[in-house]
């Protein structure tokens, strides 16, 4: 028997090859820990707002606007409004991500500075805090361009910004995925660079983009410290009429009520939070319904 096989199975290798896997045992054990610690406190709190507003789930709660009393308070208005902040905010953001992504991987200079710029500035605008957009929107959008405070264009504006970078980001990737020959045949037989990029690698892209800008939309749907800047907090019984009318959010309306005197409205707190991971569920299961859709068409 040769000197390294000796080596291999010797005793001093045996007990180094059983302290790694002992390790790798620890370690496994800790990452399923750390699973069903966040799973019980999930459960916990599903359970918590479950019991407490199951009960006010019904369809005057659901079609009735907010109200000083909590038995005639519903989340409509605050539907309505997030309806229409969604929409404004898809509006902006999608076509400036896509667009901003297919330029930075396809036509962009490489080894450019200013380019290398924009990246870094785009990925670190991905980790900014959501506060930080709500400043940037009450300075921009209120205090030079003089929009109206407290509404639906304002917010999807702000909500815009947040997102622009999380699409972006995702579309890159999902662009950087697509293999080169897909991009070489179709150069090949003399499609051009713009024709090659928008019947070929964007149809393929397709499937991730959309997860990540669905993804994007979800967070902003939930998010509350910018719109709380734009004085999106203010009581507003009756439902917007538009993108330009008085308005508050699901989010921001479950922010009102929690910090509500009357305990009628505990209920009406944990009914709407129910409400939104309903919608927070459905979007995601959208992104999942269209990413396999595009990936088993294209």
């Amino acid at each position: 028997m040769s000197k390294a096989a000796s080596f291999w199975q010797s005793d001093e290798m045996n007990q180094r090859l059983k302290k790694r896997y002992a390790a790798e045992r620890r370690f496994k054990a800790l990452g399923l820990l750390a699973i069903l610690v966040s799973l019980a406190f999930l459960a916990f709190l599903l359970v918590t707002m479950i019991a407490n507003g199951i009960g006010g789930i019904d369809w005057d709660f659901i079609t009735s606007s907010d109200a000083t009393e909590p038995d005639r308070a519903g989340i409509f208005g605050a539907l309505k409004g997030s309806f229409f902040t969604m929409v404004v905010t898809l509006m902006l953001s999608f076509p400036l991500g896509v667009l901003a992504a297919i330029y930075l991987e396809e036509f962009a200079p490489k080894n450019n500075r200013w380019i290398e710029w924009v990246e870094v500035s785009i990925n670190n605008l991905a980790a900014v805090p959501s506060i930080i957009f709500g400043l940037l929107g009450l300075a921009v959008f209120i205090q030079v361009m003089h929009l109206p405070r407290s509404t639906p264009i304002v917010g999807g504006m702000t909500l815009a910004l947040m997102t622009l970078p999380v699409i972006v980001i995702a579309g890159r990737s999902a662009i950087q995925a697509v293999p080169p020959s897909i991009r070489d045949a179709a150069l090949a037989v003399g499609a051009s660079p713009v024709q090659t990029v928008f019947h070929h690698v964007l149809p393929l892209a397709l499937p991730g983009i959309l997860t990540g800008t669905i993804i994007g939309m979800s967070r902003a749907l939930g998010e509350t410290a910018p719109l709380l800047l734009i004085g999106m907090r203010a009581f507003v019984a009756t439902p917007p009429d538009g993108i330009a009318s008085d308005a508050t959010v699901l989010p921001m309306q479950i922010f009102l009520w929690s910090g509500e005197i009357d305990r009628g409205f505990v209920q009406n707190t944990s009914a709407a939070i129910i409400v939104l991971l309903a919608f927070l569920i459905a979007m995601n299961g959208i992104a999942i319904y269209l990413r396999n859709r595009f990936e088993t068409r294209w």
